[in-house]
């Protein structure tokens, strides 16, 4: 069995990380910079950064930051939101991104996933799926950040992607995102099921059990985590007298938020992993 990979999700808003719910309401934590070299230092495989606004201004922005963060960190990054073009592909990955994360352009122009894996190499080419759930109960795609439908199901679309030369998905369930409900494991062993190339699930933990059972229910291959290290990262840095001024944090100081959410470490996390008898990087 291969590794399962642990994958702190940043999604960035101008030069701030954020985090929200369903993929909107979204509150600042602070520089992702700090958090990425947390990450990176603590364990994480992986990296996915998302420009969240990238949609309204129909281009990434995360240049400079991803420039500033691949200087100090040496896990692959993986780099989304407004890339729609293969110069726009061309100039992340000269900025130190390791992989793209493509939705709405694809969506658009599914011959766009041949052409970019023909050119850059299919293990550079994630395509992210926001899938929401129907009341019949299928799935279907939707582009800017969960806001626009397209009308597409799920499984046949994962399907398309892998036949057009992805090398990975990124299942989020939009439902899900934000809201400590749990990974929708339907979700996730439906696409994961249906396709050879690895997925990444994200949306919705809450636990270190909702992680274990991602991979044992709904057979993901990685994980993409973002509110449960966050959260445990941000106090961290509040304890240890680290806290940003772009981060503004009253409402985890609050305690509200942890109700459903319990903040854990890549550490904890990988540590539960392996003594469940599932297979991932150890840390150092």
């Amino acid at each position: 069995m291969k590794n399962v990979r642990i994958i702190p999700r940043l999604d960035i808003k101008g030069p701030n990380l954020v985090k929200g719910i369903h993929l909107e309401g979204l509150r600042v934590l602070g520089k992702p910079e700090d958090f990425a070299k947390y990450y990176y230092e603590h364990g994480a495989d992986e990296l996915i950064f998302q420009d969240v606004v990238a949609s309204l201004y129909e281009r990434n922005s995360l240049h400079e930051i991803i420039s500033r963060t691949a200087k100090n960190i040496f896990i692959p990054l993986t780099v989304g939101g407004g890339l729609r073009s293969i110069d726009d592909i061309k100039q992340v990955l000269r900025a130190g991104a390791d992989k793209v994360s493509l939705n709405t352009a694809v969506i658009r122009n599914p011959n766009f996933i041949k052409e970019a894996s023909l050119k850059f190499g299919s293990s550079t080419i994630v395509v992210a799926i926001e899938a929401i759930k129907q009341p019949d109960g299928r799935y279907f795609a939707f582009i800017d950040n969960g806001r626009e439908e397209t009308g597409i199901e799920v499984v046949s679309w994962a399907q398309k992607v892998e036949e057009l030369g992805a090398g990975e998905i990124v299942i989020t369930s939009v439902d899900r995102e934000g809201t400590g409900e749990g990974y929708d494991f339907e979700l996730i062993k439906k696409i994961a099921d249906a396709v050879g190339i690895p997925v990444i699930a994200h949306g919705g933990a809450s636990n270190i059990n909702n992680v274990k059972e991602a991979i044992t229910i709904g057979h993901a291959d990685a994980l993409a985590i973002a509110s449960i290290f966050h959260y445990h990262v941000a106090e961290q840095f509040s304890n240890n007298g680290d806290s940003k001024e772009e981060g503004n944090t009253a409402f985890l100081k609050s305690g509200r938020n942890f109700g459903i959410i319990k903040p854990s470490s890549i550490e904890e996390v990988k540590e539960q992993l392996l003594e469940s008898g599932i297979s991932c990087r150890p840390i150092k």
